[in-house]
């Protein structure tokens, strides 16, 4: 049995983690067996450059951890060798990047399973959500969206004044009789 300084440092750190999982938009569990070192800095590198905080957790305590907050679906997926990407940010950047990192490097990773938002995700969404551009990118295509039309809009009455001033405007129509 082991004694109660131990105890109560593990009870610190489950703690610390539940505070962690709750507190993120986003957390994803990886399984990293086979990373190379050059690899894990890498990931790290795009990790850190998202704003996404990545550790390698023990399962046990992360498995009360998750308990804790109330997601007991991975006491099952809490198995071998464990990370955690979080990020109280863009929800879909720990996805991402272990996706594509999984991609471009023969699968070294393999997402475990995660949440996004308060919700518990599929490994097929995690892995979809790769798939995807980030937050920032996809708001700035919505923008270029509802500004498309305007900017038409604006091209087309520049080149119209471009015209009248050339003195090339078009001859009106005969009024009908």
């Amino acid at each position: 049995m082991p004694n109660a300084k131990v105890l109560e440092s593990k009870k610190a750190i489950v703690d610390a983690l539940a505070d962690k999982i709750q507190g993120s938009t986003s957390v994803v569990f990886v399984d990293y067996k086979g990373i190379t070192v050059a690899q894990d800095t890498e990931l790290r590198n795009k990790f850190r450059e998202a704003g996404v905080e990545y550790t390698v957790v023990k399962n046990t305590l992360t498995r009360f951890a998750t308990n804790k907050v109330g997601y007991k679906e991975f006491d099952e997926v809490l198995n071998g060798t464990t990370s955690m990407a979080c990020t109280s940010g863009d929800p879909i950047a720990p996805a991402r990047i272990v996706s594509e990192f999984a991609k471009k490097n023969k699968n070294v990773l393999k997402i475990k399973g995660g949440i996004v938002e308060g919700q518990v995700q599929s490994i097929e969404n995690l892995m979809a959500f790769g798939e995807l551009p980030s937050k920032d990118a996809l708001i700035a295509q919505v923008l270029g969206t509802f500004l498309a039309p305007i900017s038409s809009l604006a091209f087309v009455l520049d080149q119209i004044r471009a015209q009248k001033e050339a003195g090339d405007a078009p001859a009106e129509a005969p009024a009908e009789a």
